[in-house]
């Protein structure tokens, strides 16, 4: 079998917690999947399996789309709803100057990778680090932001859809975006919909 499998990934497991599963579940050994998603975090995964790995890297190249609940008013240590929140005092914020900061984080910019992430750190995981409660030291990446708009307002609580370029950890948008405005914010909902042409509406959901 070499295909390219659309998952709707649940909430609550790993991106590698749906390799094992359907390992199992089709008895295929090799697999892979292009770009995890955090546990927290639905939707898309490309699944490829037999000599269809070897794309994996161009899908991970692919521009991504997703769709995220940011609270503001608290921040958490991971950037999201998984981490420990700690309240902050809430700023109150209209809807036209909210979009006047979204339109600061549009095209290049710089963005610092959460401790709580996959990056490695003189060959560990980030993650792995910070739960140990170690320092990590991790550098700005330059990353894209294609558009930012807004799908529900109901402040404290915005609803958005990014599209963006590889490498963009929606989690630091989120946590950039209560800085800017200066009462913290963090991922209660993250949702991938899109990788490149290929839409979560056309993936196979998968049972926790």
């Amino acid at each position: 079998m070499n295909d390219i499998l659309l998952i709707d990934k649940p909430s609550g497991i790993t991106s590698f917690d749906v390799i094992r599963k359907l390992r199992r579940q089709l008895g295929i050994q090799k697999m892979g999947h292009a770009g995890t998603l955090d546990p927290l975090a639905t939707g898309l995964l490309i699944i490829a399996t037999g000599k269809a790995t070897k794309q994996i890297n161009s899908f991970m190249n692919l521009d991504k789309e997703y769709e995220a609940l940011v609270e503001f008013g608290k921040t958490s240590n991971t950037y999201d709803a998984d981490g420990i929140l700690t309240e902050c005092t809430l700023k109150d914020i209209s809807r036209e100057e909210f979009e006047k900061i979204l339109v600061q984080f549009i095209g290049e910019i710089k963005q610092m990778p959460p401790i709580f992430s996959a990056k490695k750190v003189n060959g560990q995981r980030a993650y792995d680090l910070a739960r140990k409660g170690l320092e990590v030291k991790l550098e700005p990446r330059l990353v894209r932001i294609n558009k930012i708009e807004i799908i529900e307002w109901n402040w404290p609580l915005i609803r958005l859809r990014v599209a963006c370029g590889k490498g963009t950890y929606i989690r630091s948008l989120a946590y950039d975006l209560g800085e800017t405005i200066g009462c913290g914010g963090y991922i209660k909902e993250l949702r991938r919909t899109a990788i490149g042409q290929y839409r979560v509406e056309n993936a196979t959901k998968l049972e926790r």
